[in-house]
């Protein structure tokens, strides 16, 4: 049982936060990012697709 184990390592998660992090209490959205509040909460749960969709909408918010 002594086979060998292949560490791969993770690449870094793309984020769109700027370390601006306020909430706008009209839209829910962070004024640095965009993303919303459960956007943020969920981001690091999320799948690479449905980051990248996020990432996809924020230019339009």
């Amino acid at each position: 049982m002594g086979g060998v184990v292949e560490i791969v390592p993770r690449r870094p998660m793309a984020s769109p936060c700027i370390n601006r992090c306020v909430l706008d209490p009209a839209s829910g959205r962070c004024l640095g990012c965009a993303r919303t509040g459960d956007e943020i909460a969920r981001w690091t749960r999320m799948t690479d697709a449905e980051r990248a969709a996020v990432m996809a909408a924020l230019p339009t918010r």
